[in-house]
């Protein structure tokens, strides 16, 4: 597929103050794009925006905040004058059996990976429209396949992904295209964060391989880069992760025989996980939240 150069466009990463975010913001800045940063962090968003390439902005917003949004989108579009891409990448994590999680942790990572992926969509359709452009919804292996102790993530990015095979089907005759990222395990705060539990860690361990490895950020962020050039359909941050989708149909069975299995080993060690959200990521949404409240 033709690749799309960078160089002029105008990109919108949600998520950008740490990880996936800031990395591919500061890729796609190099290639000649002027990048708008979303996230929750605005020191370190504005950290980010000074080590770009060419010309940025930083926005504070909580992506399931719909007037936020839509406000970050109109400010978007009034200071770079369009909208080309958008990398709806904001998300948040948490693990633990269902039956003893945080029931607002649980909900959050909904809000956060689901409802907030909408609400993005939402904000910058508008634009996108205007400019026949780009969104790529960052999904996950957790999309392909169910796993024990993770039902929040794995039921927000299997819906996630689902919405956006929809919309790819809604507005891709006005010449707008939707992709969809997948992602395996990558070296970010997130999943140090759920690594920082020995259960979680050693369940992630015993998973088969490729599955059970952590990989790099830069070389799955480039495949991102890539897949943004070419206004893929399916991005895919690490090589083995397309050959799932042959088999994806067979994975909710074979886990279904093996995860209780795993569980038992386990056995009382399952009581101690930690149930909030995992990371610095998920931290800074609870600071966000209870500084909302107060």
């Amino acid at each position: 597929m033709t690749r799309v150069s960078l160089e002029g466009q105008v990109a919108v990463v949600t998520g950008a103050a740490r990880g996936v975010g800031e990395l591919l913001a500061r890729k796609l800045s190099a290639r000649g794009a002027t990048v708008a940063l979303v996230g929750l962090e605005p020191d370190a968003l504005k950290q980010v925006a000074a080590r770009l390439h060419g010309d940025s902005g930083h926005w504070y917003a909580d992506v399931t905040d719909h007037e936020a949004m839509t406000r970050v989108a109109r400010e978007v579009e009034e200071r770079f004058g369009k909208v080309d891409i958008v990398v709806a990448n904001a998300g948040v994590a948490t693990g633990g059996p269902f039956v003893d999680s945080d029931p607002v942790a649980w909900r959050r990572v909904i809000e956060v990976n689901l409802i907030g992926s909408a609400v993005t969509a939402r904000a910058f359709l508008p634009p996108l429209l205007e400019s026949r452009g780009y969104l790529l919804q960052i999904a996950s292996l957790a999309a392909i396949t169910p796993a024990p102790m993770m039902t929040a993530y794995c039921a927000s990015k299997s819906g996630v992904e689902a919405y956006a095979h929809s919309l790819r089907a809604e507005v891709g005759h006005q010449g707008v295209r939707v992709g969809v990222g997948y992602l395996s395990w990558t070296d970010t705060d997130m999943v140090r964060g759920a690594d920082q539990d020995a259960v979680m860690r050693e369940l992630r361990q015993r998973l088969p391989w490729p599955s059970n490895k952590t990989y790099p950020l830069g070389p799955a962020v480039d495949r991102l880069v890539a897949g943004i050039e070419r206004r893929s359909s399916h991005v895919y941050g690490q090589w083995w992760l397309r050959g799932t989708q042959g088999v994806r149909g067979y994975l909710p069975g074979i886990i279904g025989t093996v995860g209780p299995r795993e569980m038992r080993r386990f056995g009382s060690r399952l009581e101690g996980i930690r149930s909030g959200l995992v990371g610095a990521g998920g931290a800074a949404d609870e600071e966000a939240r209870a500084t909302h409240r107060g």
